[in-house]
């Protein structure tokens, strides 16, 4: 009897896979969509307890102005806490592509604009928290 012989695969790595790269910014990039997803709640929360303070004024006209509630307290929160979560995905998403060999590095594609695009986003939500913060003052 004769039995077919199955050609061998070759289970070594190749040693460029750029879909490391690619993985990585997939990874930045739902980070960012999360961070930006929590500012957004943090956003609307801090704004309703803008809206009760509001309503509440107009139900009972000549009442003294009501303190801001824990509304804008757990919004700023929110926000504070999306933008540190993309700050921090930028500096860790940076750290790992420095240590890739730059055989799995893209040419063409431009590395930097995903690392600027999250910090700048980050930045701008801690200042979105600190005009939350002072406009609730």
């Amino acid at each position: 009897m004769r039995t077919a012989v199955k050609p061998r695969r070759s289970t070594a790595m190749p040693e460029s896979d750029p879909r490391v790269f690619f993985a990585a910014e997939r990874t930045l990039l739902a980070w960012l969509r999360t961070g930006l997803t929590i500012i957004a709640l943090g956003f609307v929360v801090a704004r309703f307890g803008l809206f009760l303070q509001l309503l509440s004024a107009q139900s009972q006209p000549g009442s003294a102005q009501p303190h801001p509630g824990p509304s804008a307290a757990l919004g700023v929160t929110f926000v504070v806490v999306g933008a540190l979560a993309i700050l921090i995905a930028t500096v860790q998403h940076h750290r790992f592509v420095a240590t890739l060999p730059l055989s799995d590095l893209p040419r063409s594609y431009n590395r930097t604009f995903a690392v600027a695009l999250s910090a700048v986003i980050g930045v701008l939500g801690l200042l979105l928290s600190a005009y939350l913060s002072i406009s609730h003052a």
